[in-house]
């Protein structure tokens, strides 16, 4: 792995940095050390993520709601929940 990177967990809050989805954000569903999974539960649901290289991704935080930590627990998350909690975040972020 790149010591170069930011450490990447899941549940983490990440903004795209390339591709045509550049500047949007996303939840890490699973994370490797060349990859990262993403979800936002709209363009890209939970059924059908993003894999992304870890260099065309920023880490913006590491989010306590509770969808991340039905995240990090493994319990069944609703796609409506992640558009939810990602617009809420994105209005914070601004």
């Amino acid at each position: 792995m790149d010591p170069d990177l930011p450490e990447f967990m899941i549940a983490d809050v990440v903004i795209s940095t390339a591709g045509r989805d550049a500047g949007k954000l996303f939840y890490v569903l699973e994370a490797d050390d060349t990859y990262l999974t993403l979800a936002n539960g709209k363009d890209r649901s939970l059924e059908k993520p993003k894999r992304k290289k870890r260099k065309h991704a920023q880490k913006v935080l590491r989010s306590e709601t509770r969808v991340a930590e039905k995240l990090r627990t493994g319990d069944k998350v609703l796609n409506s929940e992640l558009r939810r909690d990602l617009a809420y975040l994105s209005r914070e972020l601004k």
